[in-house]
């Protein structure tokens, strides 16, 4: 009885760090750099750039119409461009939203063949993986699928 006491903690020793071990893969994705080196990508990007510009152009003016916003016409002027700038953001994202579906669907069916391939149980995107801080470290070099998905697209 003694030898089993002492050979229990041993065998339990030995089999922790196997039960740690999980058949989980974790992969990242940069959307972006994927959506850039995608055939057929161009109006999708040409729209978002379009968009960015435009809107930031709009801010600048919403910025400087509330720095002067003294008298009821600065006002009325004011509150008449924040309507335009929201109406123009809805329209830019509605209209992004629907050049972006065609190219979603075929990353998303991308990325879950080069995943199946390569043994990936769960893939990220890198950027949403940064903002919200779901991802503390990532090695690049040995979760990346950036370049195997690319080559699937293309």
């Amino acid at each position: 009885m003694n030898k089993f006491m002492m050979i229990l903690p041993l065998a339990l020793l030995t089999t922790v760090p196997h039960a740690q071990q999980s058949r989980s893969r974790v992969g990242t994705l940069n959307v972006q750099t994927v959506i850039k080196a995608m055939p057929g990508s161009k109006p999708y990007l040409d729209l978002n750039a379009k968009a960015t510009a435009d809107l930031g152009a709009r801010q600048k003016a919403l910025q400087a119409l509330a720095a002067k916003s003294n008298t009821t016409a600065n006002r009325a002027a004011l509150t008449k461009a924040q309507q335009a700038y929201a109406a123009a953001r809805t329209s830019y994202a509605k209209r992004i939203d629907g050049a972006f579906q065609p190219l979603s669907k075929k990353i998303n069916a991308a990325v879950a063949k080069v995943a199946r391939a390569n043994g990936y149980t769960v893939v990220l995107d890198e950027k949403v993986a940064a903002q919200t801080r779901l991802a503390v470290y990532v090695n690049q070099a040995a979760t990346s699928l950036n370049t195997a998905v690319i080559k699937e697209l293309k």
